[in-house]
């Protein structure tokens, strides 16, 4: 039996915990700005319609006594940490999935802790008292149906989905609460009368694999409540990514240059971090009529130097034409490798022996460990003192 936890409406949640001025209030956690979007909200806020990735402008206009709270990243994160650590009191197979949500295995567990419900309750009560937060549980033979039983009684709910009860439960779920299932692939498996999970069986499987090719399988495996994936303690990581909503809409080549040095960096930041190597440097960028591309390329030599990862992503834009304003623009590291395996060596292109740079970059983490973020800058980045004019 696989158990899913996902904390209640996680970061408003921290928010009210260290505030108890926000107690009982409407909270959002997002940017400070109409362009942003909503991260989370409180469960008084969602009464409003008021949801995650909601424009703020929207959010504001829905529920207008909301008190709007900044991200505090490093300290959803610490809570995080440590409500995993305590979820391993339970099992040592403990997969976190995201910051606030994990799968634990708890075959074997009931000996100690006894049947499947129990354990789902000891687990609450336990986030419970030691840090007055809530979260709803799933409990299921695979990880597939966990995760959707956990979501059925939220906030602060708990379902149990037994093997002989799993099939009956399938035959009946709409095919919109799949997981991996858009709006699009829900139409489109309606049109052709599969509004259930169960449904998919009346169809021959080469027919939904022609039409919906690897997404198609899978659900064939799903409706036969099929799901073979593993808890797995130790996630690989498959990309790095930053991106900005920008301020104002813009064609300016130059500031747009300046959010991909910044995000560069952090990309870079973040594989030192996990000591990892990007293959593949990916810029995005999406327009004011919202309309999204994505360039990519392959490098030499894998890479975790902010310098080549913003100067590929910078041969990038540079081929891509602002016929419109841009409003948001992002850049991504893929295709990782750990950073001790052994790489080849660009012979003929200095410019791609990145290792002399990673050196550089690891210098500035020591520093800036030390003497706090911003000790070391580029000149670039350093805005000139109020009249002077820096030229080009």
């Amino acid at each position: 039996m696989i158990l899913h936890v996902d904390m209640d409406a996680f970061y408003a949640s921290v928010e009210q915990l260290d505030n108890p001025h926000l107690k009982g209030r409407c909270v959002i956690v997002g940017g400070m700005t109409n362009r942003a979007v909503v991260a989370t909200a409180s469960y008084e806020a969602r009464v409003y319609g008021v949801h995650s990735a909601m424009p703020m402008f929207e959010a504001r206009r829905r529920c207008p006594r909301a008190v709007i709270v900044a991200p505090r990243m490093r300290r959803y994160k610490a809570v995080s940490d440590n409500i995993m650590a305590a979820l391993e009191a339970f099992s040592p197979l403990v997969e976190p999935v995201s910051i606030d949500e994990a799968y634990v295995d708890i075959s074997g567990c009931g000996r100690l802790y006894g049947p499947p419900e129990h354990i789902g309750n000891a687990v609450k009560e336990k986030i419970k008292e030691k840090f007055n937060l809530t979260c709803s549980v799933g409990i299921a033979p695979n990880k597939f149906l966990a995760k959707i039983a956990s979501e059925l009684k939220k906030p602060d709910g708990l379902t149990l989905i037994t093997p002989e009860k799993a099939m009956d439960f399938i035959d009946t779920l709409p095919v919109g609460k799949v997981p991996g299932v858009g709006a699009v692939m829900a139409r489109l498996l309606k049109r052709i009368g599969i509004r259930t999970l169960g449904e998919i069986n009346r169809y021959p499987e080469k027919v939904l694999a022609e039409n919906f090719g690897k997404a198609g399988r899978r659900l064939i495996e799903l409706s036969k409540g099929l799901d073979h994936s593993r808890v797995v303690t130790e996630r690989h990581h498959k990309s790095v990514s930053s991106e900005d909503t920008l301020e104002i809409d813009t064609g300016d080549r130059q500031l747009i240059t300046q959010y991909i040095l910044r995000q560069a960096q952090t990309v870079a930041g973040d594989l030192r971090k996990t000591g990892t190597r990007a293959n593949t440097v990916t810029i995005k960028i999406k327009y004011s009529d919202f309309k999204q591309i994505t360039r990519s390329i392959t490098l030499l030599t894998p890479t975790q130097s902010s310098e080549i990862i913003y100067q590929r992503a910078v041969d990038l834009f540079k081929k891509i034409s602002l016929h419109q304003r841009v409003r948001l623009v992002g850049v991504c590291a893929s295709n990782l490798l750990p950073e001790t395996m052994p790489v080849q060596m660009a012979l003929l292109s200095q410019k791609q022996n990145s290792f002399s740079w990673e050196k550089i970059d690891k210098a500035i983490d020591t520093i800036s460990f030390r003497f706090g973020k911003g000790a070391v800058q580029r000149a670039s980045q350093i805005a000139p003192p109020e009249g002077v004019k820096l030229s080009q």
